[in-house]
């Protein structure tokens, strides 16, 4: 039966002989393939071997009852495949229907499909009838719900055709199993075909009905259920699980995304109304967003081959519309003959209207239906990319993406997320009337947002980095380690360091009662002389702080640091767009030349300094945005150079408000002092002899000998294990505040209001008792405890007075260091006490002889004596370790035991 050419059986089962009524041939003929419908057996024509008779034979009619009548002499069975020993008695209709059932039964389950060369009957019958029309008169077995009209149709004109089963049982199986074979169409052409479209429609269906987690959880009925419970209309799968499951349908998703979304959303909708029937009462449509696709672009990466493909991108808000109405699908009136047309659905790019009235053929005027008209939201946003990002002297790009359904009012300025969407051209009229006609813009069709914070950057730490950070921070000298790694290529400066440090770490952020918020971030403030190296240590800080941004005063303005508003070109309506506060927000905004503000732009930041808002009021727009950022700013003295027989007020062009608003104030002079003069210089030729950029190339053969000496002998900790050692702890460490002692710290205020009347210098308010907190629990995060302990109390303490007597006049100063001399003593080693005594003594010598001789010697000598008397006032009274320390030869001092003199030579 394989030949096309032997004889087909069409109704006759193989148990039952032919009989003339049938409409099968008798067994010794043979039929040609069907040639055409207009001959053969569909046609009006003879069959080949038959004269034409008048009207024909009716086979099927109201007497067809007798062609199945008893006829002895043509009851007659072939022997073949009958069993002759057994009697048989005659089958009833029903029972001979059943039997007939059950062999198709088993001709499926043995072939999986029909087998080649063999037609049911009723196949034969349902094509007959679907080709004269009048399929409405016989019904067909729809028993196995794959075998459709439509594929049995197919079977029938293939064996028609004279084409034989073999193209058919092999596009049957591609359709199924070898889904990725594309037979040459592109993606986009494949998936819109009936059968592949069919497939990917089954499989993501399955997808979404059996994937499970490691744990055996049905991942996608749990999601179903939260989606339900909160009536969204939003289904977020995990492009790495589709991925693992269905690789065909990950495969074609980035390449046809709008067509492949499309499918997913049917299909999705489908499982969902499975489990909950009456939902599509509260979502008409059920969006499927993807999650986690592995390939992320920078925005200014894409080009001409993302076109129309599913990208995944970063980058900063910048500007937001309000969400506004779009028409999806349209339905017009006709106000001849208020006929409704429609509907009609509207793209994104061009407005689809009618081109006249089917009712009374009129070419209009059509208005829009305002009720039976439906509309989805819409908005546009622009996202920036991140400023951490660019590289120097680079402008940052920016591109609009249309937020649609459910996605809007995801994101506002100043918000740092991840977009997933379809990198469309859209026609823009006012670009091409700019640049010739053939220009189109860009934008992002939206498919998922997620928002970065700190805790996308802590999920990017392994288990190793984690690991490194809990064993480092068991080192017991941790805090002087990480002081020592902040700015590693400048020499010296350890209060700036300190101050930077802690700043870098932060404190709480509180919410007393839910009215007001206290800011945890520390500010602070570089003021001092030029080539003190203020502009390097806010770069080091961009480089180091997991968000910043950095501008210059000279280059900033107000608006531009906060927020401002302006028209938006397309939608043509005031929009808001964020500045460098706004998008540093959780980060660290950097701002050099402080002092060459306009007095107008600087106050425009108090707010943003203290409350963490920047509230705006403009055109019709009042809101306020999130600037929960730290603040480091770096200033020049009037005049160019710090004097210090002025107070620090007087050295600022820095109104009490702004300066009561920085927590650390780092004033940075430049003194002269031949020894350490001599080191600076030693530090910054090693510095560049070691960091050449032709050392790197030879592998620094014979430079490993070249050791930076710094001020500090405790070993640096590496900086990008600093970087994830900083993210980690603001991230997972909460300090305490519960064995905090208030009395040191009451004490010490008032203590510093009492001096700051007196010396008229920087007031000291409220905010220091605050500042001293945040510090305090700075430093307790530094060493990743939970709670803040006496020495972190110390450590704020210490530095709040440092701050606070670096901006003293010289005469005050001194006297001050001594009032508060054992709160400066603590955690500083005893030799470096030793040293900074020492180091008075030399300059008040040099500064003796420079008035009586006119010049300076080149030996200079100090009582030993003289020393002593100094060191008994801090408690200290062996100095023998000191002579043999390191840093007092490294001071080029020397100790004469016979004369009892320190001498220093120059």
């Amino acid at each position: 039966m394989a030949d096309s050419s032997e004889s087909y059986h069409m109704v006759t089962s193989p148990s039952h002989g032919s009989r003339r009524g049938d409409l099968t041939s008798s067994p010794g003929r043979d039929l040609p393939p069907f040639e055409d419908e207009s001959e053969g057996l569909l046609g009006d024509g003879p069959l080949p071997g038959e004269e034409e008779e008048g009207d024909g034979e009716e086979l099927i009619g109201d007497a067809m009852e007798r062609d199945y009548r008893a006829i002895p002499e043509l009851d007659r069975y072939e022997e073949e495949g009958l069993d002759l020993d057994e009697e048989l008695s005659e089958l009833s209709p029903g029972a001979r229907a059943a039997a007939e059932d059950a062999m198709r039964r088993r001709d499926r389950e043995q072939g999986g499909r029909l087998r080649r060369g063999l037609l049911y009957g009723e196949d034969v019958i349902y094509y007959i009838h679907e080709i004269q029309g009048q399929g409405g008169g016989l019904s067909y077995d729809s028993e196995d719900e794959d075998e459709r009209p439509a594929r049995r149709r197919r079977l029938a004109e293939r064996a028609a055709d004279g084409s034989g089963a073999e193209g058919e049982d092999d596009e049957m199986i591609e359709s199924i199993e070898n889904l990725e074979d594309m037979k040459g169409h592109s993606v986009r052409e494949w998936v819109v075909m009936a059968a592949p479209r069919l497939e990917i429609y089954h499989r993501f269906k399955n997808f979404l009905r059996t994937h499970v987690d490691e744990n055996g959880h049905n991942v996608f009925k749990e999601k179903i259920t939260d989606m339900c419970k909160e009536n969204k209309e939003s289904l977020v799968v995990n492009y790495e699980d589709l991925a693992a499951r269905e690789h065909v349908l990950a495969y074609f998703l980035p390449e046809a995304p709008t067509e492949m979304l499309k499918i997913f959303d049917e299909a999705a909708k489908e499982v969902i109304l499975a489990m909950y029937p009456k939902y599509d009462r509260i979502a008409h449509e059920i969006h499927v967003r993807i999650c986690n696709l592995p390939l992320v672009e920078e925005l200014r990466s894409l080009r001409q081959l993302h076109l129309n493909q599913l990208i995944r991108t970063s980058g900063v808000v910048t500007c937001c519309t309000g969400v506004l109405p779009q028409l999806g699908m349209v339905k017009y009136n006709c106000n001849k003959c208020n006929f409704i047309l429609g509907p009609f659905f509207q793209s994104q790019n061009q407005e689809v209207k009618p081109g006249s009235c089917p009712e009374c053929q009129s070419f209009g005027p059509f208005d829009i239906n305002m009720e039976l008209t439906v509309y989805q939201n819409y908005q546009r946003i622009t996202i920036q990319e991140s400023p951490g990002k660019i590289a120097a002297g680079r402008l940052p790009r920016s591109k609009d993406a249309i937020l649609l359904a459910d996605l809007v009012d995801q994101c506002k300025p100043g918000d740092e997320i991840e977009l997933t969407g379809i990198y469309n051209n859209n026609y823009d009229g006012s670009l091409n009337m700019a640049n010739g006609f053939p220009v189109f813009a860009t934008v992002i069709m939206a498919n998922h947002i997620a928002r970065r914070d700190n805790k996308v950057a802590v999920a990017e730490l392994t288990d190793e980095d984690i690991k490194a950070i809990v064993a480092l921070s068991k080192d017991e000298r941790i805090g002087e380690r990480i002081f020592a790694s902040i700015g590693p290529s400048i020499y010296g400066h350890e209060d700036i360091k300190r101050g930077l440090a802690l700043a870098l770490f932060g404190g709480e952020p509180k919410n007393p009662g839910g009215k007001h918020k206290v800011r945890g971030d520390l500010n602070v403030l570089l003021c001092g002389d030029p080539g003190t190296a203020k502009s390097q240590f806010l770069k080091y800080v961009e480089k180091v702080a997991s968000r910043a941004v950095f501008t210059t005063g000279q280059g900033a303005s107000a608006v531009g640091l906060t927020a401002y508003v302006q028209r938006h070109p397309v939608t043509r309506e005031w929009t808001l767009e964020a500045g460098a506060l706004v998008l540093a927000d959780r980060g660290v905004c950097l701002i050099d030349e402080f002092d060459k503000m306009n007095d107008a732009d600087r106050t425009s930041i108090h707010e943003a300094m203290e409350q963490q808002s920047i509230s705006i009021s403009k055109a019709g727009i009042v809101t306020s945005l999130q600037a929960r950022c730290t603040v480091i700013a770096a200033a020049n003295p009037i005049g160019g150079r710090y004097d210090p027989s002025l107070t620090f007020s007087e050295n600022v062009d820095l109104t009490e408000p702004i300066v009561s608003r920085f927590d650390v104030l780092c004033v940075v002079r430049d003194t002269v002092d031949p020894v350490q003069d001599e080191m600076l210089a030693r530090f910054v030729v090693g510095s560049h002899i070691k960091h050449h950029p032709s050392n790197k190339e030879a592998g620094m053969a014979g430079l490993e000998e070249v050791v930076l000496p710094n001020t500090t002998d405790v070993p640096p900790i590496p900086q990008e294990l600093l970087r994830k050692y900083i993210m980690y702890s603001k991230e997972r460490v909460r300090p305490k505040l519960n064995q905090m002692d208030q009395d040191k710290v009451a004490h010490i205020y008032s203590d510093l209001r009492k001096e700051s009347m007196a010396t008229g210098s920087i007031p000291i308010t409220v905010r220091h008792i605050e500042s001293m907190i945040r510090m305090a629990e700075a430093h307790a995060r530094m060493h990743l405890r939970d709670y803040v302990v006496e020495d972190d109390v110390n450590m704020a303490i210490r530095v709040m007075l440092e701050s606070f007597i670096d901006t003293q006049k010289f005469s005050v100063m001194r006297s001050m260091r001594k009032t508060f001399a054992r709160y400066l003593a603590f955690r500083r080693d005893n030799n470096e006490l030793l040293l900074f005594i020492l180091k008075q003594l030399v300059s008040e010598q040099v500064a003796y002889q420079r008035n009586r001789y006119g010049a300076q010697q080149d030996t200079i000598e100090i009582p030993e004596k003289d020393l002593l008397d100094k060191a008994r006032q801090i408690s200290i009274h062996n100095l023998s370790a000191f002579y043999d320390s390191e840093a007092f030869r490294s001071n080029k001092f020397s100790h004469d035991t016979k004369k009892k003199l320190i001498l220093q030579q120059f």
